[in-house]
């Protein structure tokens, strides 16, 4: 048993298909399905149940590649000590986000990144909360940019900063007249919310709970982007994040923002790595690159309302 299989048996759980596995590992798909054989062979175990269409793992194969991921983890975090016990700020930062905050704040952040960390590569992968989550785990992602609250013992939380909500409505609504509201006055309304799995619905959710607003019913939306496009076409109302409506995002004419009076609804974000990983002290000065935000980024003002394009 070597590394290579076991790197190979991870691939083929992953995709769930040799050809898609192989090319994942660069090599043929012959030349994985062999090694893949003789790893069966070399542990006496059937790994994998071959169908004409599908590839499935067996119990026992499903338990040894989840073994076999937590083992190729602990080789990378044995090759990244090494790598920054000569330069401690060189490498490669494997960093999940998720859909609704990453094209909004890495914009504002990654140039001084770059050029406080000139040596570091940067990966970003952009998923859903709880992939982000697995991977972590899984030791294919060093660190997640996530929002609160997040309960895993196994993870080191560094908060960053709480980003407000505002409300996002088309010119036509009543609201529009207005620069502010308070959070109780979504009583009576409804919101168009997105789909299932982005934690951006279970924040908004919260809000509606909380303001005893409902779900706008027949509609859920893919992305933060289709939200605000519905709301410009007056299919109802919505709450977007702050860095969603700052530059270089841009506006919409038939959107009219408002903000909350008094204590904003928001959602705090923070980054987390595994509290084993042997990049904390690295992690730990990148967050600080993430907290550090330009000037007024976050904040609310006059200048809400209705928007130009």
């Amino acid at each position: 048993m070597n590394l290579r299989d076991l790197r190979y048996l991870v691939a083929l759980a992953e995709h769930r298909h040799f050809g898609r596995a192989a090319a994942a590992c660069f090599v043929s798909q012959p030349t994985l399905s062999t090694q893949i054989k003789k790893l069966e062979e070399q542990l006496e175990v059937t790994l994998i149940e071959r169908a004409p269409r599908r590839v499935m793992l067996t119990p026992v194969g499903r338990d040894i590649a989840e073994r076999a991921r937590r083992i190729l983890g602990e080789v990378e975090q044995i090759k990244e000590t090494a790598r920054r016990a000569t330069d401690p700020e060189s490498g490669t930062i494997r960093l999940g986000i998720f859909p609704t905050l990453g094209p909004y704040l890495l914009p504002h952040v990654v140039p001084h990144i770059r050029k406080r960390f000139p040596r570091l590569e940067l990966l970003l992968v952009e998923e859903k909360t709880e992939v982000i989550l697995r991977r972590l785990r899984e030791g294919q992602l060093d660190a997640g940019i996530l929002a609160l609250p997040l309960n895993d013992d196994q993870l080191h939380i560094e908060p960053l900063f709480d980003e407000p909500f505002v409300l996002a409505v088309p010119e036509s609504h009543p609201f529009a007249k207005r620069k502010t509201l308070k959070t109780d006055e979504l009583a009576t309304e409804s919101l168009l919310l997105l789909e299932d799995g982005h934690c951006l619905r279970d924040q908004a959710l919260d809000v509606c709970q909380l303001a005893g607003a409902v779900e706008k019913p027949g509609f859920r939306a893919t992305s933060l982007e289709t939200l605000r496009q519905m709301v410009a076409a007056n299919v109802g109302i919505t709450l977007l994040p702050t860095l969603a409506i700052k530059p270089p995002i841009p506006r919409l004419d038939a959107i009219h923002l408002l903000r909350f009076d008094g204590e904003a609804p928001h959602r705090q974000i923070a980054m987390v790595w595994r509290r084993s990983s042997a990049m904390g002290d690295m992690l730990q000065a990148l967050a600080e690159e993430f907290r550090t935000l330009p000037p007024g980024l976050l904040s609310l003002d006059d200048s809400l309302g209705s928007t130009a394009s």
